[in-house]
């Protein structure tokens, strides 16, 4: 069978390509390590329950033509993101809004919290903050960054605040409303039924095969050779053996379990921002499209991040100086050695990407290659 391209990766970025490549009458072979396909948006109903395998994912964009866009493939409930932190048993509002300052200090109007919030980031009055805990406090003072930001950025970053740079946190969500909807986005929501349709949808095109459980790097050279155009979603390091240095990148493990009740936390999402608790959060599914699921069953993922060692999953990339201008390099070699690699997503483009993002950078790379 002759084929156009081959899409290495099943997730949204391959997706996307591979349906907007057979909607202009191309053949495409998709081919997808997992078992499944969906990539990290793959969600598996238990219970009735959407179940989200590889973390908690909510659909938010401002970008009118992405959201009409993914619209095709699926109907999206009314969600709002409105996570809780949990600090050694105080539960606070994210992101920090009038809800938080009550909860951390009593003020009660946004004269009194910006009151406060200004005494506190006198300690670093007239200083350069030299790492992300001086920023931190630079913005939003010592209270807020010692319960809610130090020990779980620590956890999700895996080094202390002060080995982190300062760039990392340039901006903080600060909100003088009682208003604790996480995101400032024009549109938001879940598809009702999971994440997995929509790439279910974008695949079902007869000019498109799916093959699940392979791995590209099992016949690297044959695929080289075989296929006129390969996209590739993976890491792009790993694609060319390493040979420039490795990427930094950030894991995570999950650890799933069912409980034999209704409702387990209250909250689709609970942070732990303390440093005794080695997970940063606690999803409980239910919560995204509550009402849907069997009642007293819930199912429940604590999760855990992880340092990144060849073999591990990477979910997302590291992105300082260091690793940054590594990637430029990577991108250079791509242009000499792999004129006929087209590279994509979180991990082959080195970007901390959020859905939305995912799919406009698919379609931008579609653009240009079709149009």
């Amino acid at each position: 069978m002759k084929y156009d391209y081959l899409v290495v990766g099943a997730g949204l970025f391959g997706a996307t390509f591979a349906y907007e490549a057979a909607q202009r009458g191309k053949r495409v072979k998709v081919i997808e390590k997992r078992d499944h396909i969906a990539g990290n948006i793959y969600t598996k109903e238990v219970d009735g329950i959407q179940v989200h395998q590889y973390g908690a994912h909510i659909f938010h964009t401002s970008n009118k033509k992405v959201w009409d866009y993914v619209n095709q493939f699926a109907d999206f409930n009314r969600y709002t993101n409105t996570p809780v932190a949990n600090y050694k048993g105080e539960m606070y509002n994210l992101p920090f809004n009038m809800n938080t300052f009550n909860k951390m200090w009593g003020v009660r109007t946004p004269k009194e919290a910006m009151a406060k919030i200004n005494e506190q980031r006198q300690e670093m009055a007239g200083k350069d903050p030299q790492n992300l805990e001086e920023q931190a406090i630079s913005l939003i003072g010592r209270d807020i960054y010692e319960k809610l930001i130090k020990s779980y950025t620590e956890k999700q970053w895996g080094r202390k605040a002060t080995e982190l740079p300062a760039f990392i946190i340039r901006r903080l969500p600060v909100r003088l409303t009682y208003d604790n909807n996480y995101f400032n986005d024009d549109y938001q929501g879940i598809p009702i039924g999971g994440y997995t349709q929509i790439v279910e949808k974008m695949l079902d095109n007869d000019l498109i095969d799916i093959e699940p459980g392979v791995d590209f790097f099992d016949k690297k050279d044959d695929y080289l050779k075989d296929y006129p155009k390969i996209v590739f979603t993976g890491m792009i390091d790993q694609f060319f053996n390493y040979q420039l240095g490795e990427l930094e990148y950030r894991s995570l493990h999950f650890e799933t379990e069912e409980l034999n009740e209704d409702n387990y936390q209250g909250n689709a999402v609970i942070n732990y921002t303390d440093a005794e608790t080695p997970f940063t959060r606690i999803i409980e599914h239910k919560h995204f499209e509550f009402g849907k699921s069997d009642k007293n069953k819930t199912i429940i993922t604590r999760e855990y991040p992880a340092d990144w060692h060849r073999g591990d999953e990477p979910y997302y990339p590291v992105n300082n100086s260091k690793n940054n201008g590594l990637y430029k390099k990577y991108t250079e070699l791509a242009q000499d050695k792999a004129n006929n690699v087209i590279f994509g997503g979180r991990l082959g483009q080195y970007r901390y990407y959020n859905m939305d993002q995912v799919i406009a950078a698919a379609l931008k790379t579609v653009e240009k290659e079709f149009d």
